[in-house]
């Protein structure tokens, strides 16, 4: 709809029309199309002069589609209906026009249907009833040959040409309705259920294979290194059992197994209600798992993967419960009612937090990719706690944006902050692991159409501030068109252009992704069958006596095994002294922020803004920009105060006492060396320990006088760590939907005609603002608690590594000590038998070397 042709004329009109005075705001799109329904239908209705019961039925059905159980729409249709009929505007041509002048093809079909669907509803067409449809179609410009369609399909007589039945459903495309509201969607699906059915067809397997064969290469390399870890797990094992190797290795080798195995590509999709993920989805898997329908449909986080046999588990804030799979659909889903009136209501209340469904014939899932899909986030009140949710170690995540009515300011705003928390909250760098898919090009029946709109999301994806990396990240599909040809076995343009997608989707998770990862694991083995190689060499000397350990020695050995169980003790305790320290630091810094974020909040309250003339979706409207407002305000103050002058002279302490101790260990070690011989220094690995605990942290953590926070670690602790962990615990506490019921209940609901707008518009702010300040009260112990947890988790998992690297350089010496007294006890004839059986596992160590290095280089290719 083009609100731009919305004049003076039009409110001049609507005004005489409803007895009321109008402004141009009050002519929103819905209340446009309801206006020019109402006319359409009337005029039916009068034309043969005549109005009969079935047609007052059918009058009361169609229009109270439109009509939500609560507020004032109802008196608002009572206004229009008397006003259309006393001034007889059905008659009119001039005011018809003016009434019309906005709406698109796909609406003016759409109004169009309705009035066949009323002329027909006596079950006879009268030839005055034809008449008056004919001339109004000629005045909205609608092709005549539809009429005839419509005619046959309401009056179950005469035949339909194919061709152009699939031009009015390609127009009636509920997609296409999204601009007006959930109820308009809804009357286009109806009138799309009255009309021919495109035939069903059967499933073939011909594309699906094909279409991710990258990761299947993929999944096979992955199996390999993990049959090499098995294969180096047992030598370690072995020699293990003969106390020739120290056993952290094979801890440390079943990390690596673990990881391996339950390694997945995480890939989430994202978008507003109705966009078509739950098709994308059933595309992308080539089955028809997701609920699809086209009204707002997905009402919680789901996971899609693979497992051996179907089964559903719906996992609820305190419980989890398996479901029959053919309830799963039902499950997913809102309710029909929600969805057309109470949805913010429904989604505020569920108690699901996500849905598990393990399916074994999913080609992408088996081929170890998870895909989360979410419900819409335009009016989702968990919105914030979803798209953390979703983003949790994902390795790619979709968006999905809508080609019949492009880049609506919410796109915009939902695509900016998926750049965002997927760049960890840097601002200025594109996302390279997020693709935009623009869906329903389908709809766009002119070339210049399709081009426009690809020009308009390449200017706005890939401007002067790009947020994505590059053109094979943005893709223009139908993912209903792209279904149906996986289904049908045929290859037309849209099963191309989605191809074209998956194939993009396929190089990104193995090449940018997956390949990285393999490479990091394959490291991690090469380093741990070095360690093997070094410490077999180490036993060997051992058992030759090349390498002896003295009494003297030994104790000496046993002492600095003490004194780094006690480095380890001391830093754990300055690590709780500077928690408790950054804990206080903070009440301080929240109880000031807290102070001021009522006047700040309602300084930014000045510029909200909204379209919307209904106080129900007005509340809405505010309440997401203070959302908006709220979360910017709390991660600016994370940012600053958290990070930037709490956390970072603390952790800078920190690290300084790991590094001294780690370094002290480090000089023992090599001490020991010297006076035995031995070369455990060359064996301590601090390259895995979790954090880059090397030995020039003051230099990595930046200067002092560093805005940004000094070190690499505080990047990962914007949008996507501690700031987003913040905010997710003060979003998803249920802020929004309480004050969205809350304060709706105290307005009332209904449109705003005949009151001072911009009185009522300072009401409902000033409500939003006074119910996020009540729940904020509320809830301020269980949000700050959340902050607090996640300094101690900063500071812990520093703690955490250090004792990795201390864990390790003890289990050596330990090893070390282990392989003298086995020595020392040992026949000639008990060593030599030792020395072939090193010998032997050091030949089946580089023989795994070997096949790992082949791995990699096959992988590579």
């Amino acid at each position: 709809m083009n609100t731009a042709l919305v004049g003076s004329e039009a409110v001049d009109l609507l005004s005489r029309i409803t007895g009321q005075k109008v402004s141009q705001r009050d002519l929103t799109p819905p209340v446009i199309f309801l206006v020019a329904l109402v006319t359409v239908l009337l005029g039916v209705m009068f034309a043969d002069g005549t109005v009969s019961d079935e047609e007052k039925q059918r009058w009361q059905k169609t229009i109270n589609q439109f009509i939500p159980p609560e507020g004032n729409v109802r008196q608002l249709t009572q206004l229009i209906s008397k006003g259309v009929r006393q001034n007889q505007i059905y008659k009119k041509t001039k005011d018809f026009l003016t009434l019309t002048a906005p709406l698109s093809d796909a609406e003016r079909l759409l109004l169009i249907a309705f009035g066949y669907e009323m002329a027909a509803a006596d079950g006879e067409m009268a030839t005055s009833e034809k008449k008056y449809l004919e001339a109004v179609a000629k005045l909205l410009g609608i092709n005549h040959q539809y009429l005839a369609v419509l005619e046959a399909c309401f009056t179950h007589q005469g035949t339909v040409e194919p061709a152009v039945l699939d031009e009015i459903q390609s127009l009636l495309n509920p997609a296409r309705f999204h601009e007006l509201d959930t109820m308009f969607v809804k009357a286009a699906s109806d009138i799309l259920a009255l009309l021919p059915a495109k035939p069903k067809h059967q499933k073939t397997q011909q594309h699906r294979a094909a279409s991710y064969q990258k990761l299947q290469e993929f999944q096979k390399y992955r199996q390999l290194l993990n049959n090499l870890c098995a294969q180096l797990n047992q030598v370690i094992q072995d020699c293990n059992n003969r106390e020739l190797l120290p056993h952290k290795l094979t801890e440390d080798i079943v990390t690596v197994s673990d990881k391996l195995q339950s390694q997945r590509f995480r890939l989430a999709v994202v978008g507003e209600f109705s966009q078509g993920k739950s098709t994308l989805l059933n595309a992308l898997l080539g089955e028809e798992i997701q609920p699809v329908r086209a009204i707002p449909c997905s009402g919680t986080v789901t996971v899609l993967k693979y497992g051996a046999q179907k089964r559903v588990v719906c996992r609820y804030k305190d419980r989890e419960e398996e479901i029959p799979f053919d309830q799963y659909q039902e499950k997913a889903a809102i309710s029909e009612d929600a969805a057309l009136g109470n949805l913010i209501d429904e989604l505020a209340q569920s108690d699901i937090e996500e849905i598990i469904v393990e399916h074994p014939d999913l080609d992408l899932c088996h081929n170890g990719v998870e895909i989360v899909d979410s419900p819409g986030l335009n009016e989702n009140p968990k919105r914030t706690d979803i798209t953390k949710k979703l983003l949790k170690d994902t390795d790619a995540a979709i968006f999905l944006a809508n080609a019949s009515r492009p880049l609506t300011q919410g796109e915009r705003d939902l695509i900016q902050d998926l750049k965002i928390q997927l760049n960890g909250g840097n601002k200025n760098e594109p996302a390279d692991n997020l693709f935009v898919v623009v869906n329903f090009m389908d709809l766009l029946r002119r070339e210049r159409d399709v081009q426009q709109v690809k020009q308009m999301f390449k200017n706005f994806i890939l401007g002067i501030n790009p947020i994505i990396t590059g053109e094979n990240r943005i893709h223009f599909i139908s993912a209903q068109a792209a279904l149906d040809a996986i289904l049908e076995g045929t290859e037309d343009e849209y099963f191309k252009a989605f191809y074209s997608f998956t194939q993009s989707l396929d190089r990104f998770l193995t090449t940018e992704r997956g390949l990285i990862q393999l490479k990091q694991y394959a490291g991690r083995l090469q380093q741990l069958i070095q360690s093997g190689l070094d410490g077999l060499h180490q036993a060997e000397d051992v058992l030759d006596g090349k390498l002896k350990i003295s009494e003297a020695h030994k104790q000496n050995i046993l002492e600095k095994i003490g004194e780094a169980s006690g480095r380890d003790v001391k830093i754990r305790c300055l690590a709780d002294k500077l928690v408790q320290q950054a804990i206080e630091q903070a009440n301080q810094c929240w109880e000031e922020w807290a102070e001021g974020l009522k006047y700040r909040i309602e300084k930014k309250s000045q510029n909200w803004s909204s379209d919307h003339n209904e106080r129900e979706k007005l509340f809405q409207d505010y309440a997401n920009q203070l959302i908006k407002n709220l979360s910017a305000d709390f991660n600016y103050w994370v940012d600053k105060k958290i990070k930037g002058s709490i956390l970072k002279p603390i952790v800078k302490v920190l690290d300084r006492e790991i590094n001294q101790e780690i370094e002290a260990i480090q000089k023992s070690i090599q001490s020991l060396d010297l006076k035995t011989g031995s070369n455990l220094s060359g064996q301590l690995d601090l390259s895995f320990s979790g954090v880059a605990l090397n030995m020039n942290l003051a230099s990595s953590m930046g200067a002092d006088n560093s805005d940004e926070g000094g070190a690499g670690w505080l990047a990962g602790l914007g949008a996507g760590g501690l700031a987003a962990a913040g905010a997710g615990a003060l979003l998803g506490i249920g802020l929004f939907p309480v004050a969205l019921i809350g304060g709706v209940a105290a307005l009332g609901l209904g449109w705003l005609f005949g009151e001072d707008q911009d009185e009522v518009r300072a009401e409902v702010k000033q409500s939003v603002c006074e119910q996020c300040f009540k729940k904020l009260s509320e809830s301020e112990e269980e949000i700050f608690e959340n902050v607090c947890q996640n300094i101690a988790s900063v500071l812990y998992s520093r703690v955490d590594a250090a004792s990795g690297v201390i864990e390790q350089a003890i289990s050596l010496a330990e090893n070390l000590l282990e392989q003298q007294e086995k020595a020392h006890e040992e026949t000639l004839e008990q060593r030599q038998v030792d020395k072939a059986f090193i010998a032997q596992k050091r030949q089946e160590l580089e023989q795994v070397q070997k096949h790992l290095e082949a791995i990699l280089n096959q992988a590579a290719v």
